[in-house]
């Protein structure tokens, strides 16, 4: 169901404490941490703690909790004194979406070229 942790998420184990990850904000909503294998010196996700598949269920599903991940995502960015960065939601596996757990990467402190794949 949507919003309720699901057993066999990374990310859900993530927010729950039973998986480590180098934190670097949190909120009542949302988890930001480092990527384990980050594709540009800043690379961050941004997390909804609550589960849902993927973006576009997040934003109907909890479109208040969609606008806190990208306040987080900026809020990483300026953390991390970035000048420029993206954003990215990969939705599906055609898109590059590897853990079926909505989620937002800030990418940064590099010149990023589009398009990017």
């Amino acid at each position: 169901m949507a919003g309720e942790p699901q057993d066999d998420c990374l990310f859900c184990k993530i927010v729950a404490g039973q998986i480590p990850a180098t934190i670097v904000r949190e909120t009542d909503t949302t988890v930001a941490f480092r990527d384990i294998n980050p594709q540009a010196p800043t690379h961050v996700l941004v997390i909804p703690k609550a589960h849902h598949k993927d973006a576009a269920a997040l934003a109907a599903a909890a479109p208040e909790v969609a606008a806190d991940l990208l306040r987080e995502a900026q809020a990483v960015a300026d953390q991390d004194q970035l000048e420029s960065h993206r954003i990215v939601f990969n939705t599906g596996s055609g898109a590059g979406q590897t853990v079926w757990h909505a989620h937002a990467h800030v990418l940064g402190g590099r010149g990023l070229h589009w398009p990017p794949g």
